[in-house]
């Protein structure tokens, strides 16, 4: 799980390579999840509550310039 102090410091490069890589990870983790692999069901939601941070930090941004 990520802090939301650390995203802040990231450029918006960095931010939405991030943001690339959490949405991969997303899928994978529905893809095993569906196949009755997943180990940590819990995984999910912290993946998903990092995407929302992200783009929340994102978008912060984009209002503030």
């Amino acid at each position: 799980m990520m802090k939301a102090k650390e995203l802040k410091n990231l450029s918006a490069e960095e931010l939405a390579k991030k943001l690339d890589e959490l949405k991969k990870d997303l899928f994978m983790l529905r893809m095993q999840h569906a196949t009755n692999q997943l180990d940590n069901p819990m995984r999910l939601n912290a993946v998903k509550k990092d995407i929302a941070r992200i783009k929340t930090i994102i978008r912060e941004k984009e209002t503030n310039v």
